[in-house]
């Protein structure tokens, strides 16, 4: 009887598992044909969802950046499936340093001046060479040139006509502008070139009292390159020292400004770079870099040149070369001996700008 009862409990169980058995089979079976069914009909797509890239640059680049910025989210669309959502803020160079160095977490740099990108370095917030490229992390070119009022009515030839009693000046504040350093950089660079000629040997004195009676005639030290320009249109000034790029912009929305390219002056360059600290917190590295490099792309290059900027393209650059004049003696930042030098020489201080400030 034990027997019995026993065998008739186990074939109980083995029926029952039988049919668990069969009904996870029939369950399996039909989510395999559902699948089936889902991709003969529909195609499979990358789910990579949405990124935000925080940009931090000067102001000077924001036009750009309005044809740039879409032209890159279609580009990344369509490579990857994933879409890229700019945040972007726009200050003068120094300003825009300062900040992202005191906190806030751009994931892209694209500044006014190497030395900006190496105050965030030297902060600890890029950790690479960000210089070693093919266009040593240089995102366009540029001159510093002086701008007048349509037909040159004063008739401004270069830099010494800036000195003339009665020609009002217009810079900005090289403490907050990267813009405005550079300006300073050309006009005290101008002075080495002109005591060279004359004596044989850069004479810095000479350049200090080049600077000093330029900035003698000085209207307006405002805080950016774009402020500088804004007043100057509003009616402030009868010359501005600025960028070439931003006087071709200009001209080509319809501002009347008259473009004097001074026989000698200084290679504006532009870097741009990855914060990789902060990119790889918030987890976009791969599409950060990948906005860096686009814009040294040849389309993007093209898109800077028609805003006025010098490509770094090589190929873009030989292209656009008749749209561009060439001056004289031109030099860049090397010639004054490199940024680190720049720095202390002009700007520490008790460096020459801050001389000239005081009447030194």
């Amino acid at each position: 009887m034990l027997k019995w009862i026993v065998t008739r409990a186990t074939r109980h169980r083995a029926r029952a598992a039988f049919l668990l058995t069969g009904a996870l089979l029939l369950m399996l079976s039909a989510c395999g044909d559902a699948a089936e069914s889902q991709n003969e009909t529909q195609p499979v797509k990358a789910n990579n969802g949405e990124v935000t890239l925080v940009i931090g640059a000067y102001s000077v680049v924001k036009d750009a950046f309005g044809d740039l910025l879409p032209a890159f989210q279609k580009y990344w669309l369509e490579k990857t499936g994933q879409k890229v959502v700019f945040q972007e803020s726009y200050e003068a160079s120094g300003t825009q340093a300062r900040a992202i160095v005191g906190g806030f977490e751009a994931d892209v740099a694209a500044l006014a001046m190497q030395s900006d990108v190496e105050k965030i370095q030297k902060a600890g917030l890029i950790t690479y060479d960000w210089s070693n490229t093919e266009t040593k992390g240089m995102m366009t070119n540029s001159l510093v040139v002086l701008g007048t009022r349509d037909g040159n009515p004063k008739g401004i030839h270069g830099w010494e006509d800036l000195t003339r009693k009665g020609v009002k000046v217009l810079y900005p504040n090289p403490k907050t502008s990267g813009g405005a350093q550079w300006d300073i950089n050309a006009i005290y660079g101008a002075g080495l070139k002109k005591s060279e000629q004359e004596t044989g040997a850069k004479d810095p004195e000479y350049a200090k009292q080049f600077l000093k009676d330029i900035h003698a005639n000085i209207e307006s030290l405002d805080k950016s390159g774009r402020a500088s320009m804004a007043a100057f249109e509003y009616g402030v000034g009868d010359v501005i020292v600025t960028y070439e790029n931003e006087l071709r912009a200009r001209i080509k929305q319809g501002v009347p400004y008259t473009i004097v390219v001074p026989e000698s002056t200084i290679l504006i360059e532009n870097p741009v770079a990855v914060v990789d600290k902060n990119a790889a917190k918030h987890g976009v590295k791969e599409v950060a870099q990948a906005f860096v490099d686009y814009l040294v792309t040849d389309d993007a290059q093209r898109t800077l040149s028609e805003y006025g900027f010098r490509p770094v393209n090589k190929k873009v650059a030989e292209e656009t070369k008749a749209e561009f004049i060439q001056p004289a003696q031109l030099f860049d930042i090397q010639y004054l001996g490199g940024w680190k030098q720049v720095r202390e020489t002009l700007y520490s201080k008790k460096g020459v700008w801050y001389q000239v400030l005081a009447g030194i």
